[in-house]
């Protein structure tokens, strides 16, 4: 089978494309013939061995995957050849074959295609963790998203717009923004022209944010934290920015706030039951139109270079999915 190979932690132009054996399961996994595979930013730190998680080298980075199953282990009863499904993993999917767990696999619903499959699990799986299991914001309550024109970013607009949140879209550039206020942000900030700050202080007449999403980093953290409401909960997403921001914690002290970790990856492993929940009511509200993938671009298996450099590069609005045939 065709595999996009990281043999060393390194950039993304040492990726390389070869051909490797077919993979066989053990007895409680299946395999899966990728036919898309979502590119997140998780993706270029992994390969830098920047990511919290090291594969073993050499590995195949991608981690949201939506395909058909090819092969089942002797002991998987719930799969059979041919199921269309959707795995989240933290490597392993820019590949035409990728060997999973049964009991981590889920079942595709007919409604979905293999794009939208592999654009839903990992951006929208996070976001509704967060709002929902982290956050646990409220109808009616006043949501901050930075970065919100990139995967994360926009599922979460949605996710918060299905549950009755007010929303503002922070992000880079105008058209960036105007991506946003078509995929449902109530009001607009450009961070890099902008007073962060000073925008949702007036945005929300003086209040402050109830909840604050971050995938960014960097700079941006103090500034939106300066902005957040009284009892508000800061949610740490990411550092698609780069930094790891120091936070002065006595800000915390002197808005009432809580600073909540979001790490969906752990929280599948931990919580299988709840993320398996969560997942359910992400594909009904997809079935209800509620919630709808944004893709930026689909490449091939070829042009894995091309794709991470325009996420790297910050060109991407919405999802890049890899197709392996």
């Amino acid at each position: 089978m065709k595999a996009v190979l990281c043999t060393a932690y390194s950039s993304i132009e040492d990726l390389r494309i070869e051909e490797i054996p077919s993979l066989q399961p053990d007895s409680d996994e299946v395999i899966i013939e990728v036919k898309a595979c979502g590119l997140n930013f998780p993706d270029t730190l992994i390969i830098q061995g920047k990511y919290q998680f090291k594969p073993e080298l050499p590995f195949s980075p991608g981690g949201e995957i939506a395909g058909i199953i090819a092969k089942v282990g002797n002991n998987v009863t719930n799969f059979k050849v041919g199921d269309r499904v959707m795995y989240g993993s933290v490597y392993g999917g820019f590949a035409e074959e990728v060997k999973a767990k049964a009991s981590e696999v889920f079942k595709m619903p007919a409604m979905l295609d293999f794009v939208t499959g592999a654009s839903s699990m990992l951006t929208y799986g996070t976001s509704y963790h967060a709002l929902v299991n982290r956050a646990r914001i409220q109808k009616g309550e006043t949501l901050l998203v930075l970065g919100a024109a990139g995967g994360v970013g926009t599922a979460a607009i949605q996710i918060a717009k299905a549950l009755g949140v007010t929303i503002i879209a922070a992000a880079s550039t105008s058209e960036k923004l105007a991506f946003c206020h078509e995929n449902g942000a109530d009001y607009l900030i450009n961070y890099t022209t902008e007073d962060l700050k000073v925008k949702v202080k007036e945005i929300t007449k003086g209040k402050g944010v109830d909840v604050i999403y971050d995938p960014v980093g960097d700079a941006y953290t103090e500034q939106a934290l300066r902005a957040i409401a009284w009892k508000g909960r800061y949610l740490v997403v990411g550092f698609a920015a780069g930094e790891i921001p120091k936070i002065p914690l006595n800000l915390a002290l002197l808005k009432g706030c809580e600073i909540v970790g979001v790490f969906w990856g752990a929280f599948v492993q931990r919580e299988p039951k709840r993320n398996a929940e969560n997942l359910q009511t992400i594909m009904q509200w997809f079935a209800q139109g509620k919630l709808e993938s944004k893709i930026h671009g689909k490449y091939a298996l070829e042009d894995v270079k091309e794709a991470m450099l325009a996420m790297v590069n910050q060109e991407v609005k919405g999802k890049i999915v890899l197709i392996p045939s």
